[in-house]
């Protein structure tokens, strides 16, 4: 008996794989999705200058308790507010400062010194003066004061939150804001009509912690705000 015979036909079966049209339906579904995905987080959480602008000016805030309790003597977190013909510092530069040493009897004295290089925030974020408060029951807003130092270019009106020899603060439930918006030459910063929701901050407690704002309404109401 013939075994049966097998005919070839030559064809070779492959399965079937995507299109070139339905590949690019699927990239451009996966980036809208993406960019709802973006638009939303930016919207909950700020953009990205402020968000990463909020994370070092906590460590700025957290290395000077840290430099109070260390040197057993008052620090301070200095926002810059002197309105000089560099306008670059204008309440972006943060830097510290220290009461100084008497280096005979180890006691604090009057006068002050910066002890650290500074954090400037980044490029279109700004200080609120209007939103930070200076006590956050209240709703006083952060009024600029005079530093002196001994260099005298140094000196000049900064926005002052303190800590005590002990790291604690002495205004508890100061608030800190920074938004992002743009700056006129000549003039103050305003907010953009599409930064407003683009701000952030963290109130300081009496035991010299910070504590994030998760709530857009913890920072204060933006809606016919238009200058820092």
């Amino acid at each position: 008996m013939k075994k049966p015979t097998h005919i070839s036909t030559g064809r070779c079966h492959h399965p079937r794989g995507f299109s070139l049209v339905e590949l690019l339906v699927v990239i451009v579904i996966m980036t809208i999705l993406m960019t709802m995905g973006a638009m939303g987080i930016r919207n909950l959480t700020g953009g990205k200058g402020t968000a990463t602008a909020l994370a070092n000016t906590e460590a700025v805030f957290a290395e000077a308790r840290a430099t109070a309790i260390g040197r057993g003597a008052a620090a301070r977190v200095l926002i810059d507010a002197r309105d000089t013909n560099d306008q670059s510092n204008y309440l972006r530069r943060i830097v510290i400062a220290a009461q100084d040493i008497d280096p005979v009897t180890g006691l604090p004295r009057t006068t002050w010194s910066l002890v650290s290089r500074g954090y400037t925030l980044p490029e279109g974020t700004f200080y609120s003066q209007t939103l930070s408060k200076r006590d956050g029951n209240s709703g006083v807003a952060m009024q600029p004061q005079i530093q002196t130092f001994s260099k005298a270019s140094d000196s000049g009106q900064y926005l002052v939150y303190e800590f005590n020899s002990q790291g604690l603060c002495t205004t508890p439930g100061t608030t800190f804001v920074i938004g992002s918006g743009a700056r006129p030459k000549g003039s103050q910063p305003i907010i953009n009509g599409a930064a407003k929701r683009d701000f952030a901050g963290f109130a300081i407690w009496g035991n010299g912690e910070t504590s994030a704002f998760r709530n857009p309404a913890q920072i204060g109401d933006l809606s016919a705000l238009k200058n820092f």
